[in-house]
């Protein structure tokens, strides 16, 4: 994610009134600094969206948050994720041992626990590998991939969610009117949740809407591929992503409850500026390939919140990625096309 504008952090906990709460639960070593988990009264109990990364600081964080809200992690009766990444589902699993919590999750998502759960590290690695050498990355770095290390990955055992979120319906929550809405890009599965209920302040627009990661103040999110290594479908996360954007800003809420930063006003305006973000980086990529260039070069030469040599291997992983996703983009609206007989593969500006 790259951020544009900062502010004052929302408090550790946070009233937003007509029973919805947030606790800032932190993400270790991580410059995101924390996640947003909100809790929303129903006539069943609590009900958590999100539970925030699987630390003993951040269950400890959610617990003492949860006690200073009047109710405890006992006492939550479901959890409603948006998308499957460590910072958002990563104590669910927890959540739901010490309450009984049911835990739900759009399909595709689920799909992606699923599969995590069953693969082994080293399936991972070999794929890793596989898919940088096709992009064309050095093969410095790459060699770390064949010899990995013994190490624990972040979210390697997720919990299994017990319930779909199904996209347009409502979701079981006594009391409250709360609607999917499925906007993948950021995950395949990612969903926004549209509390179909007045503002508490009476601002003007409809409702409340928990946008996960998919709408964010200040913040661009990562849109890369949906990694899976049994699928060779070509799919088009950005492509995806864009389309979330505008469908998210015909609901046009009062208020937006993102998972990151702070609640902010204006979805639709926050939804033009990150579609004309977006056009003009496709533009700027189109240019970049006046020349034949491979993933891992146009990455290299992508603008990102430091300079290519500043950025931690891991995070290079992730940027090749996102250089490939806006390379499907542009591949399909006919403004670039591979190289015939390249490999690695290049790509060039039609």
């Amino acid at each position: 994610m790259t951020s544009s504008q900062d502010r004052e952090p929302t408090p550790a906990v946070y009233d937003h009134g007509g029973g919805v709460r947030s606790l800032r639960v932190p993400i270790p070593d991580n410059p995101l600094g924390h996640t947003l988990v909100y809790v929303v009264d129903t006539d069943r109990g609590p009900v958590l969206v999100d539970t925030g990364w699987d630390d003993p600081e951040s269950w400890d964080t959610l617990a003492s948050g949860l006690s200073a809200c009047g109710t405890s992690v006992a006492e939550i009766h479901g959890v409603v994720i948006t998308h499957h990444h460590p910072d958002h589902h990563g104590l669910s699993g927890r959540v739901r041992e010490a309450s009984g919590a049911w835990i739900a999750m759009h399909a595709a998502d689920t799909a992606v626990v699923r599969r995590t759960r069953q693969a082994r590290p080293e399936r991972w690695f070999s794929y890793m590998t596989a898919k940088l050498t096709a992009a064309g990355a050095p093969e410095e770095h790459i060699a770390p991939l064949r010899t990995p290390r013994p190490r624990a990955l972040p979210g390697l055992s997720p919990a299994l969610p017990d319930r779909d979120i199904v996209p347009g319906e409502l979701l079981d929550l006594a009391g409250r009117r709360l609607r999917a809405i499925w906007t993948p890009g950021h995950t395949p599965g990612h969903v926004c949740l549209h509390l179909e209920e007045d503002h508490p302040a009476r601002l003007p627009g409809h409702g409340r809407l928990f946008s996960g990661d998919h709408l964010l103040p200040g913040i661009t999110p990562h849109i890369g591929l949906y990694e899976d290594p049994d699928d060779a479908t070509v799919t088009d996360p950005l492509g995806d992503y864009l389309d979330s954007l505008e469908r998210v800003g015909r609901l046009a809420p009062a208020e937006v409850l993102p998972a990151h930063q702070h609640p902010f006003p204006d979805a639709p305006a926050r939804v033009r500026e990150l579609l004309d973000h977006h056009e003009a980086r496709l533009t700027a990529l189109r240019a970049l390939l006046a020349e034949p260039l491979t993933p891992w070069q146009l990455a290299e030469r992508m603008e990102w919140n430091r300079p290519w040599d500043q950025i931690p291997y891991g995070s290079r992983n992730i940027a090749v990625s996102e250089a490939e996703a806006h390379l499907r983009r542009l591949v399909k609206l006919g403004r670039a096309e591979t190289v015939p007989g390249s490999e690695p593969v290049m790509y060039v500006a039609v």
